[in-house]
């Protein structure tokens, strides 16, 4: 594979050259945009190695006007930019411009061939495990949505390209990030769950990094932190849109060096991680209002997905029914009962605001409490608390506030009970409370 070196130091371009050659590149060097564009009209590089400034000034309005033209005759070309001056926003300049990725000078060796590696793989576009091989065993449907989806999931899972996944509470944004490890090369190492919207500010540090004996009261012994459990793995970062600013940056800090201290230690540790990180924040909107980092925006989302809600992909449920019904009789030693038409036609009929985890939640209580071999929609309908298709409300806000007011109701009030049976956290619950109103 050819890559294109674009720098005008002498000493980076003969050193990169050395780095590519040994891991089986072939790397064409230039010092200036008018050679990089030369080249280029001449043949399509693989990918380019592209330095940000070319003058006295460190602007980086080269790089940038160079990547934007390199684009225009390869639109499709992976562009990784370089920098030593630290020019975070200016890098996300970059992105936005098509880049797919930023290096500090000096830069890591392995990270710059990791990166490197993703970014041909990724524009390569056709090797990921193929249909068959592919592992989805844990993901239920087949909607043209949802299919597609999986689709990019597939193209992905080998590459060590940082994913966001995005969609509603409850529409299986873990299981997505599941089938990402499951068929990675790094599927037999670990895979770490954290759930962002659990951690505290005062706890983020300890919980993420490990700390040391004796760095706070408590702390007895040594104690890993998540991202040194998930080294050579994957972490999966869900509810970042939770993060406050603080912790953002010490967020970015790791992801973008791939190092942290563990708290009360000052020896910087390394980490081999793949990211995938889940939300259903607008984290775009957040950017535009200045409560999410740009920087760590762009840094988490170079591959971005987004499930649909259930109530965009209603042929799928009634598979999603038998598969957890199927599911619950195994756990709990019951038949499997059958369900009537006329009870998947009532299902599919409802807002769902809980998704996917709403729906099985339902299922399990129908099941469990009726206890009968066949279950009709007057089962299901007792069990959703009279949730009729026509008292169903007219926009997708009222279908939440609806379905909250009523679990809620149902639950005497209790916001942990509530929570699970829409499918949310108690965060998220009361944030929606909040938003709509409700009086508890």
């Amino acid at each position: 594979m050819k890559i294109l070196i674009v720098d005008d130091d002498n000493a980076v371009r003969a050193s990169l050259s050395v780095l590519l050659r040994r891991a089986g590149y072939e790397p064409c060097a230039v010092a200036s945009p008018s050679e990089a564009m030369a080249e280029v009209r001449r043949w399509r590089p693989d990918a380019v190695l592209l330095d940000m400034n070319f003058s006295l000034s460190t602007s980086g309005i080269e790089g940038i006007t160079l990547l934007k033209q390199i684009k225009v005759f390869h639109h499709d070309v992976p562009v990784i930019l370089m920098t030593a001056w630290g020019t975070i926003p200016l890098a996300v300049e970059g992105i936005k411009a098509g880049a797919v990725d930023f290096i500090s000078k000096p830069w890591d060796n392995r990270l710059l061939l990791q990166s490197l590696a993703t970014a041909v793989e990724l524009a390569d576009g056709g090797n990921g495990a193929s249909e068959g091989d592919f592992d989805r065993s844990m993901i239920i449907g087949r909607d043209p949505g949802l299919m597609e989806v999986l689709d990019t999931v597939r193209r992905v899972a080998p590459t060590m390209a940082s994913v966001l996944i995005t969609g509603e509470n409850g529409t299986g944004k873990e299981l997505v990030a599941e089938a990402i490890h499951r068929n990675s090369m790094r599927r037999d190492a670990p895979f770490v769950k954290v759930n962002l919207g659990g951690v505290s500010r005062s706890l983020f540090e300890s919980e993420m990094f490990g700390y040391r004996k004796g760095a706070f009261t408590g702390a007895v012994a040594d104690r890993a932190g998540r991202f040194e459990v998930a080294d050579k793995g994957t972490i999966f970062l869900d509810e970042i849109g939770e993060l406050d600013m603080p912790c953002q940056v010490k967020m970015l800090r790791v992801l973008q060096e791939h190092t942290f201290e563990r708290l009360g230690d000052s020896t910087p540790r390394k980490v081999d991680v793949r990211v995938v990180c889940a939300t259903n924040a607008p984290l775009a909107a957040m950017v535009a209002d200045g409560s999410f980092r740009e920087d760590l925006f762009y840094r988490i989302n170079l591959i971005t997905v987004t499930l649909p809600p259930l109530r965009e992909r209603r042929g799928d449920i009634p598979e999603l029914v038998r598969h957890f019904a199927s599911a619950i009789a195994r756990t709990n030693s019951m038949a499997v009962p059958e369900v009537s038409a006329d009870a998947m036609e009532y299902l599919a009929s409802l807002p769902w605001p809980g998704n996917i985890r709403q729906l099985r939640n339902i299922v399990e209580r129908t099941m469990i409490v009726t206890g009968r071999d066949r279950l009709d929609a007057s089962d299901f309908s007792c069990q959703n608390h009279g949730d009729a298709p026509g008292d169903i409300p007219a926009t997708i806000g009222d279908m939440e506030r609806v379905a909250i007011v009523k679990a809620l109701a149902a639950h005497g009030e209790n916001i942990s009970a509530a929570a699970r049976e829409l499918g949310l956290s108690r965060q998220a619950l009361y944030r929606r409370i909040e938003k709509y109103g409700i009086r508890i």
